[in-house]
């Protein structure tokens, strides 16, 4: 994979991608957060098939999709029952903006939040004072029903 990175002055950057088998996508990171994302032909590369718009928030939720997560070792997580996952802080969570032990997650899910993951830098075992941001990506562990059901409450369902 190939990355060129060209400056918009007065709008932000664009990121060209080029991937192994040829096909070639866009990102434009607007200074205002916004991020575009642009879909070629594979038989025209100058011609954009496709453009969609991310805010912030729903660039940092699909950013955690697409990243690869480490294995896990073969130590039996399987038969430990637990579930390693992360779930994105939106604009939309009751919880932005408030301290991390409001969610009561482990007293309510059996789930404990291990990591938050920032844009700036990652916060290993955050302590309950430490305040969620939107775009904030949680690092949780426990049974997959009490990760799902941890999901939910961060999303406000």
């Amino acid at each position: 994979m190939s990355m060129k990175r060209t400056p918009l002055p007065g709008v932000g950057v664009q990121y060209d991608v080029t991937t192994r088998s040829g096909r070639r996508l866009s990102v434009v990171v607007h200074q205002d957060g916004r991020r575009f994302l642009g879909f070629y032909d594979p038989e025209d590369p100058d011609t954009c098939q496709a453009s969609f718009q991310l805010d912030s928030d729903e660039a940092a939720s699909l950013g955690a999709l697409i990243a690869p997560e480490p294995e896990a070792p073969d130590l039996a997580v399987g038969e430990l029952d637990l579930a390693t996952e992360r779930i994105p802080v939106t604009a939309k969570s009751p919880y932005r903006g408030r301290p991390l032990g409001d969610t009561r997650a482990r007293t309510r899910t059996g789930a404990s939040i291990v990591a938050v993951l920032r844009r700036t830098a990652p916060h290993p075992a955050p302590g309950p004072d430490f305040r969620l941001e939107a775009g904030d990506v949680l690092v949780v562990v426990g049974t997959r029903q009490g990760v799902e059901e941890l999901a939910q409450i961060i999303a406000g369902g």
